[in-house]
Formats: C-alpha cells, sequence, structure tokens
C-alpha cells in the first residue's frame, strides 16, 4: 500500500464519488492523502483539515494548529485494508505535522455508522452527540443553513439535524492520560454490520464530518 500527497482533482473526485456526503469541504484540501493498493490502483483519499471553529479545540485546552480532524475517508473498496490505510495516514501526520497534538473526527448517526473505523484504529470514544437544530437542503446537499440573508430556509426541504459520535487520537504523548480520561465505551455495532474493509463501497463507513493550521509538506 502506497500513501501520497493528493491532488485536488483527486479529493473532488474520490470524495464525490466514494463518501455518502459528496462534497469536499474547503478544509479537506488542508491535507489530503491519496491511497493506492499493492497493484497501484487508484484507491481514494483521506482528508484531513483544520477544524471549522476555534471552540474545537477548547474542551482539550488546545489552540489552532494544535489539532486536526479526520474530514473524510472516501475510499472504493481496491485498498488492502481500510483501517491499515488509516493507520499509516496517522504516521504520516504525525512526522508532517509536529505541532498536532491530537486527532478529532465524527461517526455520522444519521447513516447508522458506529465509528468502525475508528475503533480498528484504536481512537478513543468520546461523546455521543444528540441532535441539534435543522439541516436544510441546498444546491443538491444538506447544509446547516449559512446561506446569508437571500435565502428563505422556509422555503427550503428540511429536517432535524443527524447526531453525531465523537472520537479523538493522541499524537503527542502529553495527550494520553486525557484521552484515558474522557473514555468512554466503544458504540456497539449493530447485529447486522459486517467486517468494515469487506463491506461495498457504497456501504462502507467513511470518516469525518466537517472539518486546524495550515499544514507543510
Amino acid at each position: 500500500m502506497k500513501i501520497e500527497r493528493a491532488t485536488k482533482k483527486a479529493v473532488r473526485y474520490a470524495v464525490g464519488n466514494y463518501h455518502y456526503s459528496k462534497f469536499a469541504s474547503p478544509r479537506c484540501f488542508d491535507y489530503p492523502l491519496a491511497v493506492f493498493n499493492n497493484d497501484n490502483e487508484f484507491c481514494g483519499v483521506i482528508c484531513y483539515g483544520r477544524g471549522a471553529h476555534a471552540s474545537m479545540g477548547k474542551p482539550y485546552n488546545l489552540f489552532s494548529g494544535q489539532y486536526l480532524e479526520l474530514m473524510r475517508v472516501a475510499l472504493n473498496g481496491k485498498q488492502e485494508s481500510t483501517s491499515k490505510a488509516v493507520a499509516i495516514s496517522i504516521k504520516i501526520i504525525k512526522k508532517k505535522c509536529p505541532s498536532a497534538k491530537l486527532l478529532i473526527s465524527f461517526a455520522d448517526k444519521r447513516q447508522g455508522h458506529q465509528g468502525t473505523i475508528y475503533q480498528a484504529t484504536n481512537w478513543t470514544f468520546h461523546k455521543d452527540i444528540q441532535s441539534v437544530g435543522k439541516e436544510y437542503f441546498y444546491k443538491g446537499k444538506w447544509t446547516s443553513g449559512n446561506f446569508g440573508k437571500k435565502i428563505n430556509k422556509a422555503e427550503l426541504k428540511q429536517r432535524d439535524a443527524g447526531g453525531r459520535l465523537k472520537y479523538i487520537y493522541p499524537l503527542h504523548k502529553s495527550m494520553v492520560p486525557l484521552c484515558k480520561s474522557l473514555a468512554q465505551p466503544y458504540p456497539k455495532k449493530k447485529a447486522q454490520e459486517v467486517n468494515e474493509d469487506k463491506r461495498p463501497a457504497s456501504s462502507r463507513e467513511t470518516g469525518g464530518s466537517s472539518p486546524t493550521l495550515a499544514l507543510k509538506y
């Protein structure tokens, strides 16, 4: 398996075709990694990015640049192992981003995800975030509704915002005690779930939510 810096074109293609959101937010391009299998076939991308807001690091006493979010795991199933790809990508992030001390990511409960990828790579399950507010269907995708004053939300299709499962991963040994103190039991997998690496790409859990420091390569 080979992992290297992904181009913007590769990110757009992989997220558009292999991730349920079909949307690569701007932060997906902060540190995107392309995954290739042992036959050198393109398998998709794993995207890390800056947090959407500074408060993301507050629960851990971290400032912008000290945490990153794993935003998208958009793979097509040709990879030997999803968990191996994620594990290798974490090693790359630790090397390329020495100021980052913690990774944060989310599993989308609306999609029936439990965080299989995170559990397989020994992330810490921190919090079950319940649904808050509304989402609006705009320009072909569901969004939180930051459109500006010209858009009448009442005219758009609406739904309750989906809840999320929050996972964290220490990149620096100083964060290990904190992660252990915040750890909750892993959410139980549903009986019908099968091994993550063997599921069809269209139904496989693909990480991230929305989303941290501009990264240097």
